[in-house]
């Protein structure tokens, strides 16, 4: 695994020796690399319940909003947290905007795929535990509004414990 002070494990390093990082899922001794990868393994494995949508169209947008996700939002998010607390304001506004292209995307749903937790929710849920680090080196404030939504505020820990 990842220590907090950069080294790496050796099984680490053998598990993902492209990228050498988590995360990685070792089932039955096999590695399985990067989030996506890995919940779509999830799902293939374990179909009940299922992840993506049963409509191949519905599961082509999930998938592209799971990509949308991996690239946008983690990048946005290590730019604010590499700024050290000096966020320039276009990495703020690319955050920003990117949080309204998911709200938008969500709309009024509980969840992306609707009324039941999928795939989307499973790539998006832990980047929330990013939000305290993007709200104390970026000077705004992200979680207050995620917490408006009842079905994010019965989930999300409290980032100060």
């Amino acid at each position: 695994a990842e220590n907090l002070f950069g080294g790496k494990s050796d099984l680490l390093l053998k598990s993902n020796p492209i990228y050498k990082k988590v995360p990685v899922l070792l089932h039955d001794g096999k590695p399985l690399c990067e989030s996506t990868v890995i919940v779509n393994y999830i799902d293939e494995t374990w179909p009940s319940p299922p992840l993506l949508p049963s409509c191949a169209s519905e599961r082509a947008k999930a998938r592209f909003w799971a990509d949308f996700i991996d690239k946008k939002v983690i990048d946005a998010v290590c730019n604010i947290w590499k700024s050290k607390g000096k966020v320039p304001g276009t990495a703020k506004n690319e955050f920003i905007e990117i949080l309204k292209q998911l709200v938008g995307a969500l709309g009024e749903k509980d969840f992306f795929g609707g009324d039941s937790f999928g795939f989307v929710d499973v790539i998006a849920i832990p980047l929330t535990c990013w939000f305290y680090a993007v709200e104390k080196f970026g000077g705004f404030k992200v979680e207050n509004e995620c917490m408006q939504r009842e079905t994010v505020a019965r989930i999300l820990p409290d980032p100060e414990k």
